[in-house]
């Protein structure tokens, strides 16, 4: 199935935002999510399924300074 993932359209064969999470190998306490411009509870991503043409935004945490 085409999800939407930060603007960009990408194939994904299917399941929950935390399978999505795994197969882009991210992980999940590093990222928060908004799906549909929802945002979605990381105890949540297991059991959030995907559908088609779904729309993603990864929100990622940067550390960094000086």
């Amino acid at each position: 199935m085409q999800v939407k993932i930060n603007g960009k359209s990408e194939e994904f064969p299917g399941g929950s935002v935390l399978d999505l999470l795994k197969t882009k190998k991210i992980e999940p306490q590093m990222v928060a999510v908004e799906v549909n411009d929802t945002m979605v509870d990381r105890e949540h991503l297991g059991s959030t399924p995907l559908k088609e043409g779904d729309r993603l935004e990864f929100l990622f945490y940067m550390g960094g300074g000086t």
